[in-house]
C-alpha cells in the first residue's frame, strides 16, 4: 500500500494530540472559574449570587471536559491490547464523577432560583441543560448494565455498541449547547442596570465570549478524534488486534 506524504503527515500519533486537549480543556475549566471569581464575585453555598456561580464552574467541569476525557479512554495506545475490564471501569467512572458534577451544578442553580423566588426550568438554556443530564444519566445506566455487568450477552453488547456512540456524541453536543446558551444568557441577564451593556461588548463579554469557543473547540477536537480511524481501538474480532 503506497503512503501519500501529505497523509503520513496528517496522521498524527494521538498522545501528543492528548495533551494538547488536555492543556486545552484545562483552559476551559481556569476560564470559566476566573469568570465567576473575578467578573461574577467568587463562590459560596449560601443561596446567593456566588452560590450560582458553582453551576457554570461544575457544568463546564463535568459534563464537558471530564465527559471529553471518558469518551477518549479507549482511544488511549495502552487500552488497545491486554484486557479491556479496567479501560471499562475508567471510562464508566470519569462519566459518573461527571455525572455527578452536573447533579451538584444543578442543586447550585435551584437553590440560587428557589432563594430568590425566580421560576425554574423557562428557558431554553435550563430546557436543554436538563435534557442532555437526563440523556446522559439513561446513557450511563443503559452503558454500565450492557458492558459491565457479567449477564449481558455478546449478541446484545454488538447490538448496543454504535447506539452507544451516538447518543455519546450527541451529549456531548447538546453540553456545548447548553453551556454557549448558559454564558450568552448569564451575560445578557448581567451586563445591564449599572454596567457596561453587552453590546458595548465590555472586557467580561469579550472574556466569557472566548470561554464558549474554547468550549466549541474542546468539543470538535473530541468528535474529531472520535471519528478518526487510526485511533480506534480495532475490535477483537478485526484483523487488526490480532497484529
Amino acid at each position: 500500500r503506497c503512503h501519500h506524504p501529505v497523509a503520513e503527515m496528517l496522521d498524527l500519533p494521538f498522545p501528543p494530540f492528548c495533551v494538547f486537549l488536555g492543556g486545552l480543556g484545562f483552559m476551559c475549566v481556569a476560564f470559566v472559574s476566573a469568570w465567576c471569581q473575578y467578573w461574577r464575585g467568587g463562590f459560596a453555598w449560601d443561596g446567593s449570587a456566588q452560590t450560582f456561580n458553582w453551576h457554570p464552574v461544575l457544568m463546564v467541569t463535568g459534563m464537558v471536559v471530564l465527559y471529553g476525557a471518558a469518551a477518549l479512554v479507549y482511544r488511549l495506545p495502552p487500552a488497545w491490547s491486554g484486557p479491556k475490564l479496567p479501560w471499562k471501569v475508567l471510562h464508566g467512572a470519569l462519566a459518573l464523577a461527571a455525572f455527578f458534577l452536573a447533579v451538584l451544578g444543578l442543586a447550585a442553580v435551584f437553590r440560587f432560583h428557589n432563594d430568590h423566588g425566580t421560576p425554574n426550568m423557562y428557558s431554553l438554556h435550563s430546557w436543554l441543560g436538563l435534557v442532555t443530564v437526563l440523556l446522559f444519566s439513561c446513557q450511563w445506566l443503559a452503558g454500565f448494565s450492557t458492558f459491565l455487568l457479567p449477564w449481558a450477552p455478546a449478541s446484545l453488547r454488538a447490538l448496543y455498541k454504535p447506539i452507544h456512540v451516538f447518543f455519546g456524541s450527541t451529549v456531548l453536543l447538546l453540553s456545548v449547547a447548553s453551556c454557549i446558551s448558559g454564558i450568552n444568557e448569564k451575560l445578557f441577564f448581567s451586563l445591564k442596570n449599572g454596567t457596561t451593556e453587552y453590546k458595548r461588548l465590555p472586557p467580561e463579554a469579550v472574556f466569557a465570549n472566548t470561554l464558549g469557543l474554547l468550549i466549541l473547540l474542546f468539543a470538535v477536537l473530541v468528535l474529531g478524534a472520535l471519528a478518526r480511524p487510526s485511533w480506534k481501538r480495532p475490535d477483537a474480532d478485526s484483523p487488526e488486534s490480532h497484529q
